[in-house]
């Protein structure tokens, strides 16, 4: 996708995409996820060697005593809409938008 998008009114506007979150610094609070109305990011659980374990699906999921802790995983990209919203609650400020000219497709 190359060149720049017009609003209604007229002026130049090009979207950022959520492209991915860092892991290290992800409390996984959920927040992103809870305001994001396109499923783009779920949590997923990390082990205590930092490796991720899976997606949990439910409360209860503890990946067989592994899980050390949960973060925010970017599962669905191109799904991503650019409202903002992720980016506007996330206490971390770990998320990484790219403009649109620069998303590989």
């Amino acid at each position: 996708m190359t060149g720049t998008f017009v609003t209604r009114d007229g002026s130049k506007w090009m979207p950022r995409y959520l492209t991915a979150i860092d892991g290290t610094t992800c409390i996984g609070c959920g927040r992103c996820f809870k305001v994001c109305s396109r499923e783009v990011m779920h949590l997923y659980g990390v082990d205590d060697a930092g490796e991720i374990l899976g997606p949990c699906d439910d409360e209860d999921d503890d990946f067989d005593g592994e899980l050390n802790r949960m973060i925010m995983v970017v599962d669905h990209a191109g799904r991503c809409v650019d409202c903002g919203a992720c980016a506007r609650v996330c206490p971390k400020n770990c998320q990484t938008h790219a403009a649109a000219d620069k998303v590989a497709v």
